[in-house]
């Protein structure tokens, strides 16, 4: 049976993920409003886009609390760009945070506007040469430690240089840049094998 890949579709590059889980052969499910977070998914799927804007619309949407509960308890979540920010702990430049349940510090634009938007490669863990776009990328200014109610520690799986482009913690796996816009499907492979 394939797994079902419920991919948040308020704004923001879903259809691209949704397409790559596809040729994989896993069926996708867009959250658009509140009762489609009571269908069955395997899976969760933040795409890049504008943090801002997918925010208020997840909590205008009544969708917010349901979902940082899902990510809470222990709902697979791959993020990208925006939704790394919509993961993060502290973002740096700015007060407003969302689900808060991944321990990072990011900062927004990291590399820039529009203009600061540029590809390259890199490796991440177990995986080798994976091409990066960056678009008006976040930036992961740090690791957080979370004390000792909680010994998990992030996993640093991606570095552009020496700045962190990729992280993993418990449940969740989170990208600066957008693995989905290339046709390197290894990223989402790799995530379909830990749900």
């Amino acid at each position: 049976m394939s797994k079902i890949i419920a991919v948040c579709a308020v704004q923001g590059a879903f259809i691209e993920h949704e397409k790559m889980f596809q040729t994989l052969g896993a069926e996708c499910l867009e959250l658009r409003q509140k009762s489609d977070l009571e269908k069955h998914f395997d899976a969760l799927v933040l795409p890049g886009g504008e943090s801002t804007v997918q925010g208020k619309l997840i909590k205008e949407l009544g969708m917010f609390n349901i979902m940082k509960e899902q990510i809470e308890s222990g709902l697979p979540v791959l993020a990208t760009c925006a939704g790394l920010i919509l993961l993060a702990q502290q973002i740096s430049n700015d007060e407003r945070t969302y689900f808060q349940t991944l321990p990072v510090t990011v900062c927004r634009n990291a590399y820039g506007r529009q203009l600061g938007s540029f590809n390259t490669t890199g490796d991440i863990t177990g995986i080798n040469n994976f091409p990066q776009i960056f678009i008006r990328a976040p930036g992961i200014n740090c690791t957080l430690d979370n004390g000792e109610r909680d010994k998990s520690k992030v996993e640093i799986i991606s570095k552009t240089g020496t700045t962190i482009t990729g992280v993993r913690y418990k449940n969740q796996t989170a990208f600066v840049f957008h693995p989905e816009l290339t046709n390197d499907t290894r990223i989402h492979e790799e995530f379909l094998r830990m749900i």
